[in-house]
């Protein structure tokens, strides 16, 4: 028996076989998280909110075919930023990644790739894209950068995101159990109302700062918003 306590990263990535890999258009002020397993992995969704936006979702219901994933995507964007999960499919089909239904060598793959968007389309990036939004790039490009190390903050599908009128960004952690396993976590926060307390400057979430494990991307020693 052990204590529990974080991971050696206290990413998502200290779940054996998990990489994740992250692309951003600066311009845009957007960006893609991908979520990459060494193999096919059993997945589960729970959408929930006035205003999902998701693809392949309906694919994981338990009485469906689908038994496993071949990568899961977020993405900034919007309802534009669901093209990035093309990026990824291409990606991997063309790696010989996905779910095989025909024996058939002619007939490839069909990766499933489920995907959720974040809405930072009002965050004063260039979204004059026309008919070329970066999002399927943005996807293809963060599945080739997968890893075991990433960024948090504004990185990923967090990087154009607002907490309230804060930025928001990408988070991650891990705990290892008392018997050994591993569970891991990774969030884009894209939240609606205020971060922080009434009458100050305060995180709502103050109080877990100093909770053993707990990892806050950046040098600043003061919980508190600039």
């Amino acid at each position: 028996m052990q204590t529990p306590g974080p991971g050696a990263r206290n990413l998502i990535t200290d779940v054996p076989g998990l990489k994740v890999g992250q692309a951003e258009d600066v311009r845009v002020r957007t960006g893609v998280t991908v979520i990459l397993p060494d193999e096919r992995a059993v997945c589960a969704v729970d959408v929930r909110g006035g205003a999902p936006g998701t693809r392949e979702t309906d694919a994981l219901a338990p009485e469906n075919l689908v038994d496993a994933v071949d990568a899961v995507v977020l993405s900034g964007g919007s309802s534009y930023g669901l093209a990035a999960a093309d990026g990824v499919v291409a990606w991997l089909g063309a790696r010989g990644r996905g779910y095989g239904l025909s024996p058939d060598p002619a007939v490839p793959p069909s990766p499933v790739v489920p995907a959720a968007i974040l809405f930072d389309m009002a965050n004063g990036g260039d979204k004059a894209w026309g008919e070329s939004p970066p999002h399927r790039a943005l996807g293809r490009a963060a599945v080739a950068a997968a890893a075991e190390d990433f960024a948090l903050g504004t990185a990923g599908a967090g990087y154009g995101a607002m907490a309230g009128a804060l930025k928001g960004g990408v988070g991650s952690a891990s705990i290892v159990s008392h018997d050994g396993y591993t569970v891991g976590a990774l969030a884009a926060v894209n939240s609606f109302g205020s971060a922080v307390a009434p009458g100050g400057r305060t995180f709502w979430a103050a109080p877990l700062r100093d909770r053993p494990g707990i990892r806050r991307p950046g040098s600043g020693r003061a919980c508190r918003a600039a």
